[in-house]
């Protein structure tokens, strides 16, 4: 079975919220600076907009790998732009150009674990670090957008 774009997540910017978890929508136009109506703070403030970083994405596969670990993980929690289905996380590698619906991406740097991780009910403060621990190498993929285009869920995600 091909891989495909399980769910889209976004994240507007609003004052007092950090950008946790991220909010499922439909379909997206993606562009090279992000997700249309997706604020990233951490990329915005610290990072200068770096267009490595327009998308985040992360694999079904760790999902459950981490609610089989007792921590009830669902898509949008980690920040992820996009959830996929059907690839095996281990697989993905920088360099690497995908297909999205419209959109081409390239997989630029792994995404460290954040501090935010608090603000979910299952993390609280007393086990953020034992989260952060637990993420380190499986929060998700940064990626670059090579050419912008709408991206809707259920869209094959193609290596290329």
């Amino acid at each position: 079975m091909a891989s495909s774009v399980f769910q889209i997540n976004v994240k507007p910017n609003t004052p007092g919220e950090v950008g946790l978890p991220k909010i499922t929508i439909d379909s997206g136009n993606f562009s090279l600076s992000g997700i249309e109506g997706d604020y990233n703070r951490f990329r915005f403030n610290k990072k200068n907009n770096d267009p490595d970083m327009a998308i985040m994405l992360i694999s079904m596969d760790i999902i459950e790998e981490l609610n089989n670990e007792g921590w009830p993980v669902k898509p949008g929690d980690l920040g992820e732009n996009l959830t996929l289905s059907n690839i095996d996380y281990r697989t993905i590698k920088p360099g690497q150009h995908y297909t999205a619906g419209q959109a081409e991406l390239e997989i630029s740097i792994i995404c460290d674990p954040c501090s935010n991780l608090n603000v979910l009910p299952y993390v609280g403060e007393d086990k953020v670090s034992t989260f952060i621990k637990t993420l380190m190498k499986r929060r998700g993929w940064y990626a670059r957008v090579i050419k912008e285009g709408l991206v809707s869920s259920g869209d094959p995600f193609l290596l290329i």
